[in-house]
């Protein structure tokens, strides 16, 4: 569902809904005009619906792997991806650049009821530069549809290295892209990443059966002792 709407000033948002599996719906808002990080990615729902399959949350069965969990999103956006582990209990920091803090904020607004005994917060992280005040190391670190620039790849190898702890599990979700050069920086990216990471691919099977897609991949990876 998308609807076209203003928000104290001249920008347009369109809202995209994202129902989770309790009935609930996320209202997202997409800026009509923007980078990259404006708009809800195929890659970022599917991460999203991954956070409520059963080996995470099935709470009919006292199954919650993100109660109380410290949760760090890199690159979010529009937020949805750590707006669902928000929903289902985790604490949240969503990170991006400055311009994307008002889009953050709003969302955060607009989806603050629907998180109860979790939390969310947004601020501001460049990839490549400090991340002390991040730190202690989080137990998941989310990115979806983080690689894309290819001056980007050296800086977010290494803001996971300065985040990720012994005990942290980076899970990253990606849309394998064939046109441009974007083969080649899915290959510079992972050359630099598998340096410092051990990388286990989930399989399909393992996904939410409605939201996957063969071009979308879902990686955990793990720092190497």
């Amino acid at each position: 569902m998308a609807v076209l709407l203003g928000d104290s000033g001249d920008e347009n948002y369109f809202v995209r809904e994202i129902e989770k599996n309790d009935g609930c719906c996320l209202q997202m808002k997409q800026c009509s005009t923007g980078d990259v990080g404006c708009v809800v990615w195929d890659a970022a729902i599917v991460l999203c619906k991954y956070l409520e399959t059963r080996q995470f949350y099935e709470p009919q069965n006292g199954v919650n792997k993100w109660a109380n969990k410290r949760v760090l999103e890199l690159g979010a956006g529009t937020g949805i991806v750590g707006l669902m582990a928000a929903t289902l209990g985790a604490h949240v920091t969503l990170t991006d650049l400055e311009d994307l803090q008002r889009l953050l904020q709003i969302n955060i607004r607009d989806n603050k009821a629907l998180v109860s005994s979790g939390s969310i917060a947004a601020k501001v992280l460049k990839w490549g530069e400090d991340v002390t005040e991040f730190l202690p190391p989080p137990d998941y670190i989310l990115m979806a549809d983080c690689i894309y620039y290819e001056q980007s790849l050296e800086p977010l190898v290494k803001t996971l290295r300065d985040l990720a702890g012994p005990e942290t599990c980076v899970i990253c979700c990606y849309e394998q892209r064939t046109m441009g050069n974007n083969p080649e920086v899915e290959k510079q990216f992972f050359q630099l990443l598998l340096q410092h990471f051990r990388s286990e691919k989930i399989p399909e099977e393992s996904q939410d059966p409605e939201f996957s897609s063969p071009d979308i991949h879902i990686l955990h990876l793990y720092p190497l002792a």
